[in-house]
């Protein structure tokens, strides 16, 4: 089996998941708390994966710093400090080994076997990448051997594809599910969230919302 680097950005607590404060404006600090509890399982799930040999979380952040440190993942400070593509690339740049996946730091609902099966489809190709639920973002991009070049942002799927990268599908419906919105939350929940984001909706999410 391949080994993977696997390489997550975290971006500040106060800039991150800008779309989820209509959820947690009330919440003051429930915000932050929030972000973390969602790289939190992510970073959880990649450490688990078989086919992981490192998880590499790239951020200035020193509250995602301790966290992830605590789940077996190590990180590099965002030198380039120029935003996610060109933090990625420098998280990729310390990778152990050939194989570098980028991997989004909000999959909620994401599972060990699922990240598992991807990273082993992906192992057919120089570069690949998995779609969002959506269709039209990107949760996770593979570099074997060549650079990530990562096209991540608005429209992220089409531009990987232009790249050459082979869009990846499989029932792995945990690794599309980002968590970009209110009704993303709902929907990873229903799949199964990780046990800190399903403690924060426990116990800060308003009753009936």
């Amino acid at each position: 089996m391949q080994s993977w680097s696997v390489v997550v950005p975290a971006k500040r607590l106060a800039v991150a998941k800008t779309r989820l404060r209509p959820l947690t404006h009330a919440l003051g600090p429930a915000h932050g708390e929030l972000v973390l509890a969602l790289l939190a399982d992510t970073v959880a799930a990649a450490v688990a994966c078989p086919a992981v040999a490192e998880v590499v979380v790239v951020t200035d952040d020193p509250a995602a710093t301790d966290v992830v440190h605590g789940l077996g993942a190590r990180t590099v400070t965002d030198e380039p400090d120029r935003g996610l593509n060109p933090a990625l690339e420098h998280g990729a740049r310390s990778a152990a080994g050939p194989a570098v996946a980028a991997l989004s730091s909000d999959l909620a609902a994401l599972r060990p076997e699922e990240l598992a099966a991807a990273l082993e489809a992906a192992t057919a190709f120089l570069r690949a990448f998995v779609a969002d639920a959506q269709g039209t973002g990107t949760t996770l991009l593979t570099a074997v051997g060549v650079p990530l070049d990562p096209g991540f942002g608005p429209g992220s799927a089409q531009a990987h594809r232009t790249s050459g990268a082979r869009a990846l599908t499989g029932s792995w419906p945990g690794l599309v599910r980002d968590v970009d919105t209110d009704a993303d939350l709902d929907a990873a929940l229903l799949l199964g969230a990780g046990p800190r984001t399903t403690e924060w909706i426990r116990r800060l999410r308003p009753a009936g919302t």
